[in-house]
């Protein structure tokens, strides 16, 4: 098997080189593109008004001046003779979430490889920001290879990505694994406005405290409970349940 990883949080990560154990222990035929710097929070963005800088790093490992979506079609369409088998993209620090996944480059580097045909996974690991960057990584990379082979043999319909999170906890103490719908939560940034030396303002967005639907079933209910989420997101954004009610709409509009 074929796997290709990518992230957001650039090509010295300290995810990535968990999600690089993780793979190996799947693969021994195992690439990585991944962005020259944090690209965090840049979602499904292209670079088209710069030019993409390819650096090779060592044997089958590349830096790319690029956003996660990026090194994915760069990874296929140029440095792969092949596509990959499997697309995995993290371990992202910090837990992508409900809403929060349409802001996540790296949801966006499985959406990219689900758009190129490739079965695709992002991986993140919660941890307590409160409490500095203390990431329990040894919870995604026991838990993820076993729950990676199990959804490998998912007979899953096209547009299909999964997105995994891994709780806040100790190893011996997460307590299952839960298929789950993507939760709620409240906006969680703020601006943070501020002068510089010569009296102009700049500004920094700023996350806050957040509220969330803790329903059961949901992704963030699961992490609460120290269970790993499994959420399956489908690149089909219709809304197929308001469609006929706008055709409705227009209808009668058309009428009148």
């Amino acid at each position: 098997m074929r796997i290709l990883l990518t992230n957001d949080d650039g090509i010295h990560a300290e995810g990535l080189s968990v999600l690089e154990r993780i793979a190996r222990t799947i693969s021994d035929d195992v690439w990585v593109v991944a962005p020259e710097v944090d690209q965090s929070g840049l979602a499904h963005s292209l670079t088209l008004s710069e030019p993409l800088r390819l650096r090779p790093v060592s044997e089958r490992r590349f830096a790319l001046r690029g956003t996660p979506t990026d090194c994915v079609i760069m990874a296929v369409k140029k440095i792969l003779d092949r596509k990959p088998d499997l697309v995995l993209s993290g371990v992202n620090v910090g837990a992508n979430l409900a809403d929060d996944v349409t802001y996540s480059g790296t949801v966006a580097g499985a959406i990219e490889g689900t758009l190129q045909g490739i079965r695709s996974i992002a991986l993140s690991q919660a941890y307590q920001h409160a409490v500095g960057r203390d990431v329990p990584w040894d919870v995604a990379e026991t838990h993820a290879p076993a729950l990676i082979r199990t959804l490998m043999g998912v007979d899953l319909p096209d547009g299909t990505l999964i997105n995994l999170n891994f709780p806040n906890c100790a190893v011996d103490a997460v307590a299952g694994v839960e298929v789950t719908s993507q939760g709620k939560l409240e906006f969680g940034l703020s601006i943070d406005e501020r002068t510089d030396g010569r009296g102009f303002p700049y500004f920094w967005l700023r996350f806050g405290e957040r509220a969330g639907d803790f329903r059961s079933g949901t992704d963030i209910r699961a992490l609460r409970d120290n269970r790993i989420s499994v959420t399956p997101l489908k690149l089909d954004m219709t809304d197929h349940a308001a469609q006929e009610r706008i055709a409705q709409a227009l209808r009668e509009g058309s009428v009148a």
